[in-house]
Parts: C-alpha cells; structure tokens; sequence
C-alpha cells in the first residue's frame, strides 16, 4: 500500500493510558503500520484486512474482558409470562404500570432499537418520556410509537426532523449528539456533544448485556425491611461477643446462614434466572405473577457485565497487540506469495513472521482466557483458601 510519507507532528504521539490518542480505527491502523516498519518499507497489506483484523481484536476483547459492572431496575410488571424480558431495554425502560405495554412491545420485537434508521452523522437522544398520543396523527411514526418514548431513546436525525416538522414543541424533549462517528473519524470536533453511555455510537445500539450475575428482590412494607432473621441473627452473634462469648456465636450464624441459602433453592422462595446473551432475553423462574394491581408487583436490581462501548474497546493495549499479531500473520501469508524472491528495495521475505505473529497470538489468546496478571481487566479475587 502506497501511502504520502509526511512528517507527524509530536502531539499526536503523546498519549497516556487514560488520555489515550488512539481514537479510531484509522488511528490504530497507522500504529499498526509503523510498527511493521512503514514508511520506510512497503507494508503489502490492504486497508480492509487491517480494520478486519482490528475488528476481531475488539470482539475477542468484548467477549472475555470488556465489561463494566452495571446495575438495573427491574419491575416485574415489565416481564411478559412464558416469553420473559429483554434486558437490554431495561437501559430505556420506565417502570412504571402506563409504561409495561410499551415495554411488552419493545420485547416481542428484537429490532426496538432501530428507531435508529439509516444512521447518519448525527442522532438525538430523548431527554424524557412523550405519551404516544403525541405521535397518533403521525402517520410515519404512529405504527412504531404506539406507545410514545421513553427517556434515553435514540431517534435517528430523519425521525427527529419528521416528528419537529409535524409538532415544533416536541423539539425541547431532545438533544442533538454528534458523537455516532466515535471510531470512524476520531475524537470529535466539539468535546461538549451530550451522549449516552448506555448507547454505543458506533454500532448503533444499545449495549449488550453479557451476564446476569444477581439479582436482589426490593421490598418496602412489613416486618422483612427490619426484623429480618439475618438482623436477628446478626444482633445475636454481637451482643453474645459483647456479653463474653455467651449465646450464639459467629459459626453458628454461618451455619443458619447457610441453611437459609438452601431453604431458598429448595422452596423457591428467591427466583432464579436463565439469561440468553444472543437475543438478551431473562427467564426467571418462578415467573412473576401478571400485575392486576400495585400490590403483585415487585422492584429489584439486576446485577449485570455490560460490553463496553467500541470507542473504549479500541483504546485498549490488548486490542493493539492482538491485531499486531494478527497483521503479522496475513503479511507474512501474502509475502509467502513471494518466497525466495528479492523485493523491492533489495529485501527478502521475513520467513519468520508467521511463526512470531502465531507465537504472540497464542499467549495474547492465553493471557485473555485464563486472566494473566497484567491483562488488568479481570477483577481480582475476593479472598484466598490455602
């Protein structure tokens, strides 16, 4: 690849793991290069198997390291019986009981976020809730805004001008983000564009979720918010201490503790869950009762890894190192091509690329599956047995 050599001002090296330059694919792609040795050598690869390359390092990175921690209301009016919940609408989910038909229809249709259509270099984020009675004599909207918008929906540039055009005063329930070509042309040019950080810019969507790790009941009435067994056992076990080790003691109440555990799984008296990441839909069981009125529903939070943004991903060193190791491997297949032919300049094909990009794939594979200290990704372990 042919590319004009110019000299690159040294602002655009000095980068810091958290105030990193590298900012888009373009960006990491020239590193890429000129650590293969461009522009003093012909780097004989095209553009596309370098974003390609960059592309599988983002998803390995994805799938085994890059998640934040995330908690999520849940309400159980939101849970649709025999079907179950896609958690990733619980980022724009309002719960409330007006709010559960919109939710139910958000749910039998896997493509609810693409209210985003045809995405072009800028969206618009709802800052708040609008009835879908707004939108009934919309005719271009009225079919997928039945039930009106909830806040933090993302409204592609086309549907805003659509539904301002219909009803101007609709215009102060969004703000314009700029921020959708977070990896395609870099940083952009005005630092103050607002945007979600449930919503991934770059590849249009919401963010997924990865796992569902807890999930803890609310409850706000009755005797179970203070006199708990676990607040009794737990009075118990300090004032026995207190009084000289007389009464109940600390392994006794490990031991009911545990007990308590297995009363729950045995009686089904704590739901447990089954979490499906491709289509992002819970099951809990047992399912949560139809809500006739206030009194059958329940709130709680949802424990969950979320995949961090594209434009996070892509500042990682893994990512780098990863799609290092993979350009390596298609230089040297494609300068196999030529083997035991002098190039141009007077060079011969390096006949050990292949085997040192395949080398640093393998422990860059490995470091990412078993969490080698270093990859700084993985938490730490909570306690030690030994």
């Amino acid at each position: 690849m042919a590319y004009r050599c110019s000299v690159t001002p040294i602002s655009a090296f000095q980068s810091t793991n958290l105030s990193n330059k590298i900012d888009s694919f373009n960006r990491l792609s020239e590193r890429i290069l000129r650590s293969l040795g461009y522009p003093f050598i012909n780097i004989e690869l095209h553009r596309d198997q370098l974003y390609e390359n960059i592309s599988i390092a983002c998803e390995m990175f994805a799938k085994y390291a890059g998640y934040t921690r995330e908690y999520l209301v849940f309400n159980s009016n939101l849970y649709i019986k025999d079907y179950g919940l896609k958690v990733d609408t619980l980022f724009t989910a309002k719960a409330s009981d007006t709010f559960a038909q919109q939710i139910a229809n958000k749910n039998l249709n896997p493509q609810f976020s693409n209210y985003v259509n045809n995405p072009t270099t800028t969206v618009y984020v709802n800052t708040s809730s609008i009835p879908g009675s707004y939108f009934t004599s919309m005719s271009g909207v009225s079919a997928s805004l039945v039930y009106g918008t909830s806040a933090n929906m993302v409204l592609d540039s086309s549907v805003y001008t659509y539904i301002v055009s219909q009803n101007p005063s609709l215009s102060e329930f969004f703000i314009k983000s700029q921020q959708q070509t977070f990896t395609i042309q870099g940083t952009p040019t005005t630092n103050n564009d607002p945007y979600l950080n449930s919503f991934d810019y770059d590849v249009m969507d919401y963010r997924k979720v990865i796992a569902i790790v807890d999930f803890e009941e609310g409850s706000t009435t009755g005797i179970n918010t203070l006199f708990t067994i676990e607040q009794t056992l737990a009075q118990q076990t300090y004032f026995s201490y207190a009084m000289g080790n007389y009464g109940f003691d600390l392994v006794s109440w490990y031991v009911l503790k545990d007990w308590l555990k297995n009363r729950e799984k045995l009686l089904a008296t704590k739901p447990s869950w089954d979490f499906n990441d491709r289509t992002q839909i819970m099951r809990m069981y047992p399912q949560p009762k139809a809500a006739k009125d206030s009194d059958t529903q329940y709130y709680g939070v949802l424990q969950c890894y979320v995949e961090r943004p594209l434009r996070d991903i892509i500042k990682e060193q893994w990512v780098y190192q990863y799609a290092y190791a993979l350009c390596k491997i298609t230089l040297a297949r494609v300068r196999g091509k030529y083997t035991d032919t002098t190039l141009f300049g007077g060079g011969r094909v390096n006949a050990n690329m292949l085997d040192e990009g395949l080398k640093e794939k393998e422990e860059l594979e490995k470091k990412l599956y078993e969490g080698t200290p270093g990859l700084g990704d993985n938490e730490p372990p909570l306690f030690f047995v030994g």
